[in-house]
């Protein structure tokens, strides 16, 4: 089964106010959209409809393959160590140690990785996110502001992992203000908040 996304006519109210509505997108294998918009335009909306977090106002869903969603919390124990936060998860996605050391690589964070994750900065904490991200092998990575935080080394990092990811055949939607290197991905503007 090949990897796909593909979202028909849909649309997001929060409150009483319209975020987007008539999205449409599809993409297959390698496939990337960089969604962008002032804040409060619905980016984080999208990306949590997508994930089936919020139910969407109109429209449809349609995906092929797992699916990680990384936010702006990094939703690890602040008192394990990195590692121990890391494997977490990746037991829960059926991944092992040799999948968390990895993608514990791919973030350079491997030298930290016995840090308790409260003592971690603020770029540590955004690429730990990543790094769950990227050890549990989903198909399908969401990514909301995926660069906040990070200095240029770590977001080159973060790019050379986007890209590898894309090249075995998966899909990323990366939600940002940020500028960040996804070659031949798909702007997804969502409009300016009224």
């Amino acid at each position: 089964m090949a990897t796909m996304l593909h979202l028909v006519a849909l649309g997001c109210v929060r409150g009483d106010r319209a975020l987007f509505s008539g999205l449409d997108l599809t993409l297959g294998p390698g496939g990337a959209a960089l969604v962008t918009g002032p804040n409060g335009a619905g980016k984080t909306s999208l990306l949590r409809i997508i994930a089936g977090l919020l139910p969407a106002q109109s429209g449809t869903v349609e995906k092929q393959g797992m699916l990680a969603f990384a936010g702006e919390q990094a939703a690890l124990s602040r008192n394990q160590t990195l590692e121990q936060a890391l494997l977490y998860w990746a037991r829960l996605d059926g991944q092992d140690a040799a999948d968390v050391h990895a993608a514990l690589d791919w973030m350079a964070l491997r030298a930290i990785a016995d840090i308790p994750v409260r003592m971690l900065s603020t770029g540590q904490t955004k690429r730990a996110a990543l790094a769950r991200v990227i050890a549990g092998k989903a198909d399908i990575w969401l990514l909301d502001e995926p660069a906040n935080g990070l200095d240029t080394e770590s977001r080159a990092q973060l790019e050379a992992a986007i890209s590898e990811h894309r090249s075995q055949g998966g899909i990323v939607i990366a939600a940002t203000h940020q500028p960040l290197a996804m070659p031949d991905a798909v702007e997804l503007p969502i409009g300016a908040v009224t």
